[in-house]
């Protein structure tokens, strides 16, 4: 499924703010959602490579700058 380059791809995005892709067409995992970009799979992988440049979940980045900024 996830081999297949002709296959057309979706960029997914949960919660926590961390990316994948997914294959188009097929129901997404609980919690995701689709964030509009759709196609090929390196297209798609190029997206993230592009979007998702903090890989740490969106709850600790907040608590690391909360802890900053109590430090400060």
């Amino acid at each position: 499924m996830f081999d297949d380059e002709g296959r057309e791809f979706c960029v997914v995005r949960n919660g926590e703010e961390q990316y994948s892709i997914w294959p188009s067409g097929r129901e997404l995992p609980a919690g995701w959602v689709e964030v509009g970009t759709r196609g090929p799979k390196a297209e798609c992988l190029a997206y993230l490579d592009r979007t998702w440049t903090d890989m740490r979940p969106a709850s600790l980045r907040q608590s690391l700058s909360a802890d900053e900024g109590s430090a400060a």
